[in-house]
């Protein structure tokens, strides 16, 4: 169980506990490769102009010394890399991935481009096979990679768009050892963990480090890199001493470790404790990397003599030892970090002192205030398979709180396990029944999220019949449509036995589809994958407003299952509207309800692309329908520019339905929206 940061009113009371690359030789060890000190390569990088003979160079004009001595020093400061590695000591779920995210938000509010690394040491290839249960939701990118959730956090802190090369795992770097060894690309020699696979991952590290992830040409100038689990942890020895190398071959100033680490508290005693953070430090310098940083997780800020006394034994000066402590929300830990100054000690040591601005962070700033202030409530009922673990609908949990804080409305989710809904538990269970159904008829809109296998479905089917029939604003993502669909088919044309043939694969009237090109033999990386292309029918309806009037939207997809298409024109003479296809026609992406407030149904899953300050369109629809202000986000919109793509903001104001009197308590500003079609 992760180590909360946040207080038990954060979220509402009923939450549960908490591109180019540079490639290497493959034959050769990162030992051959000599990269120059920052000294030589601020005083031996070159323009173009420079690298011409002396004879044909114009003469440089005095008035553009200035400018020149700029972009020398921006080219200079591109060529070499500087990485900062967040590593955790002491327990697991410290919050290493919250931390390594704010430690970028931090370096790109000083003015430099941040791109991120996530090294899991599972033998696993990815996490498209693990259960939530295990390790929470699978996050998916737009290339398709099926990766850690903490690469959510690096992409909605940070507002990139990263690869599968940034999430590195034992799996990956094993399987291209061995897929060179097959080929032969070691000459022979013995493979080994030392140097072959150690190699292997600084190789990795370096070429993902190059990948732009901004939107904008070349390479980043600093890659933060979290290191998975616990500094003693078997798994993670190889990636432990391949740091440590790369530490060494990097050079003094481009690298810099920050070392998170827990400072408890002793009921009996109420005196913070430094002795685990202290063997912690201990093991990570007998492993050969020595921290410059200390993050300390504890319940309150550290006192002066406890961070004397890290610093004394731990061998850190006193000035670069920061308190993570508990906060109200977590887009407080990058404020906590510059009001404690880490961001000096950080470009102090990655040699960046005269390249960065002080960081600006007012929008940031003014974000968190306004989410602490938030009094008002809107309540959304979450109808899951995995509503034991939170992290299991991560992604989706902050899309709902980027919509309501955009709304300026308290989020409160009410969890409902899918199965509670169910005739069965009535009968096993009656409490659990009731507090399911209170829970659903309580809440000012319902949201059913994805998943596979077919316990809780007839759940959710009961939950997407209510909302329907009692016009509670209602969103279903992935197989949330397919629930919807499969509802309305038996409810509306009288189809009782309709299913999906992912639970009742001889049904009579299947109404969603085994995917042709899908696998049923090999489930790892087998589904429809990574980011698609959706077309709008027509512009008049719900959700291509919500998207600005676009023609199509990209959103990433991950399923087996997709609504069958021959079914289609009969359940649109009943009302239903699939009014966002794939290029094909064939491929159901987008249904809604034209008559109800707001019933929208998604093959793709839009909480993925939402950001702090930028929520997904459908999500704020949802928040929106919920709390009586749907009329303010028509009317003010944010159309995409860029053919549809989310790259650049664009502030549309075109009134639909009427004025936005009531829109953020009076307010009629903007509200800024995320998608491929909505950016700000």
């Amino acid at each position: 169980m992760m180590l909360s940061w946040f207080t038990a009113s954060a979220v509402g009371a009923s939450d549960p506990p908490d591109v180019p690359c540079l490639t290497l030789p493959l034959q050769s060890a990162p030992q051959d490769i000599t990269l120059p000190s920052p000294a030589a390569t601020a005083t031996t990088t070159t323009t173009s102009s420079e690298a011409q003979p002396a004879t044909e160079r114009a003469p440089a004009r005095a008035p553009a010394r200035e400018r020149d001595r700029e972009k020398t020093q921006s080219h200079a400061k591109q060529e070499t890399m500087k990485y900062v590695l967040v590593t955790g000591g002491v327990v697991s779920g410290l919050g290493k991935g919250v931390t390594a995210s704010s430690i970028g938000v931090l370096l790109k509010a000083c003015g430099l481009r941040v791109t991120s690394i996530k090294i899991d040491p599972y033998l696993n290839t990815d996490a498209g096979t693990m259960s939530p249960f295990e390790h929470g939701e699978v996050f998916v990118l737009d290339d398709g990679g099926e990766v850690d959730l903490d690469l959510g956090n690096y992409e909605r802190f940070l507002d990139i768009t990263l690869t599968r090369d940034n999430n590195i795992t034992t799996g990956k770097i094993y399987q291209s050892v061995l897929d060179r060894e097959r080929r032969g690309d070691y000459l022979g020699k013995t493979v080994q963990v030392v140097p072959h696979i150690t190699d292997a991952i600084q190789e990795w590290i370096e070429r993902a480090a190059m990948i732009p992830v901004d939107g904008q040409e070349g390479p980043a100038d600093v890659c933060v890199i979290e290191l998975g689990g616990t500094i003693g942890d078997i798994e993670s020895m190889p990636f432990i001493e391949a740091l440590g190398q790369f530490s060494y071959r990097v050079g003094a100033g481009n690298f810099c470790l920050i070392h998170v680490s827990l400072v408890p508290v002793l009921n009996v005693v109420g005196e913070q404790k430094t002795k685990p953070t202290q063997h912690s430090v201990r093991g990570l310098r007998g492993l050969g990397l020595t921290p410059n940083i200390l993050a300390c997780r504890s319940a309150k800020a550290l006192d002066e003599n406890v961070k004397g006394k890290l610093s004394q034994f731990c061998h850190v000066p006193v000035e670069n030892i920061v308190t993570l402590y508990d906060v109200p929300n977590i887009w407080h830990i990058p404020l906590l970090l510059r009001d404690q100054k880490a961001h000096g000690a950080i470009l102090k040591g990655l040699n960046l002192m005269g390249v960065a601005r002080n960081p600006e962070l007012e929008e940031w700033t003014a974000r968190t205030k306004i989410f602490d202030q938030l009094c008002d409530p809107v309540r959304i009922a979450m109808v899951g398979k995995y509503t034991g673990l939170s992290d299991s609908y991560l992604s989706v949990l902050k899309a709902l709180l980027h919509a309501s804080v955009a709304c300026r409305r308290k989020l409160i989710v009410d969890w409902v396990p899918a199965s509670d809904l169910e005739d069965i538990t009535w009968k096993e269970s009656p409490e659990a029944y009731k507090d399911a159904w209170n829970s659903l008829k309580g809440a000012d809109g319902v949201l059913v999220p994805g998943g596979f296998g077919d316990r809780g479905v007839q759940g959710k089917i009961l939950a997407a019949k209510y909302a329907r029939e009692n016009n509670v604003p209602f969103l279903g993502i992935c197989l949330g449509m397919q629930i919807a669909v499969i509802e309305f088919t038996r409810s509306v044309l009288g189809l009782h036995d309709a299913n999906s043939t992912e639970f009742d694969p001889e049904t009579k009237n299947p109404c969603v589809l085994f995917m042709p090109e899908g696998s049923k033999t090999h489930m790892g990386a087998t589904m429809r994958l990574g980011s698609r292309r959706t077309y709008f029918r027509n512009t008049d309806c719900k959700s291509a407003k919500l998207y600005g009037n676009a023609r199509f939207v990209d959103e990433r997809h991950r399923h087996r299952y997709e609504v069958n298409p021959e079914i289609v024109p009969e359940l649109e003479k009943a009302g239903l509207r699939f009014v966002g296809r794939d290029e094909s026609e064939q491929r159901m992406e987008i249904v809604e309800l034209p008559d109800h407030p707001y019933f929208i149904g998604v093959q793709f899953h839009p909480e993925f692309k939402s950001r702090p300050g930028k929520p997904s369109g459908l999500f704020l629809g949802l928040i929106a329908a919920s709390c009586g202000q749907w009329d303010g986000v028509l009317c003010y919109g944010i159309k995409a520019i860029t053919n549809g793509m989310s790259n650049g903001p664009s502030v549309t104001k075109s009134c639909i339905n009427g004025n936005a009197s009531k829109f953020l308590n009076g307010s009629c500003n903007a509200i800024p929206m995320n998608g491929n079609g909505v950016h700000c």
